[in-house]
């Protein structure tokens, strides 16, 4: 069983705080379900719930709500009002509540302790394939595809467009090896983020081009899975020099996918 928050406690105890996420709760809980997890359960997070005492939290939510026989939590687990439990406050209230308590070693990779931190640091550089090493998975993002100026399609390379979610942890502007998940269905992608500084600065979007296969997207949701950085944003002197650069980009992404 997997006990997790929603909201973030982040957006109720700092509202407004540039804190960014990387999945969004529907994601996350579809993610605990391809992983197996039996039971989940959601505890809306307030700040009445913030206030709750460790002692209230222990005994109220843990014992009395849920009844675990073993927590498990990380080394550096705090909890209750003020963050005032520590984990030698939950052991000592476990022991009463009458449940165990196990500390999991933390998870490390190259030296490096796995943590949410890391990768939101390893995603923001475009560093993209470690960010798949630590969190099992490619790093996405998905949305629901809106129109575009269509200067995609005028160039040879017709995109899906999509307005990266404010909240989420974004990849630097450049380009992609990506693949776009849409019905279920996996297709080989080159994705750029930016605002497409060769024709003026503009929104920024995140457009998506499918390799290979014509795609009527329009109002669909999908999802971007991103694999390889290949390059950062660039102003071309024409559009015909940006045509012969894409040219390059979708190269690029096919190698990524064979390598």
């Amino acid at each position: 069983m997997v006990l997790t928050f929603d909201p973030h406690p982040v957006s109720v105890l700092s509202p407004g705080s540039a804190f960014k996420f990387l999945t969004s709760s529907s994601e996350k809980l579809t993610w605990f379900e391809t992983q197996g997890i039996e039971h989940l359960v959601v505890l809306r997070f307030s700040r009445a719930f913030a206030a709750l005492s460790p002692e209230e939290f222990v005994f109220s939510i843990l014992r009395d709500g849920l009844g675990i026989k073993t927590l498990c939590v990380g080394k550096h687990f705090v909890f209750g009002r003020d963050r005032a439990g520590t984990l030698e406050t939950l052991r000592t209230l476990a022991a009463q509540a009458c449940f165990r308590v196990q500390v999991m070693t933390p998870v490390r990779s190259h030296g490096t302790i796995v943590s949410s931190t890391r990768i939101r640091q390893l995603v923001s550089k475009g560093e993209m394939e470690r960010a798949r090493e630590y969190l099992g998975r490619p790093y996405s993002l998905a949305g629901t595809v809106i129109h575009g100026d269509r200067r995609g399609s005028g160039l040879g390379y017709p995109t899906a467009n999509l307005r990266p979610p404010g909240e989420r942890v974004m990849p630097p502007d450049g380009v992609y090896a990506t693949k776009m998940v849409w019905r279920n269905t996996v297709f080989p992608s080159v994705s750029y983020i930016g605002t497409r500084p060769t024709f003026g600065e503009g929104e920024r979007l995140l457009e998506v081009h499918v390799l290979d296969k014509a795609c009527s997207l329009y109002g669909e949701w999908i999802d971007v899975q991103f694999l390889r950085y290949l390059r950062g944003d660039e102003v071309c002197e024409d559009a015909g020099r940006l045509a012969a650069r894409i040219d390059l980009d979708v190269q690029l992404a096919r190698q990524a996918f064979t390598d």
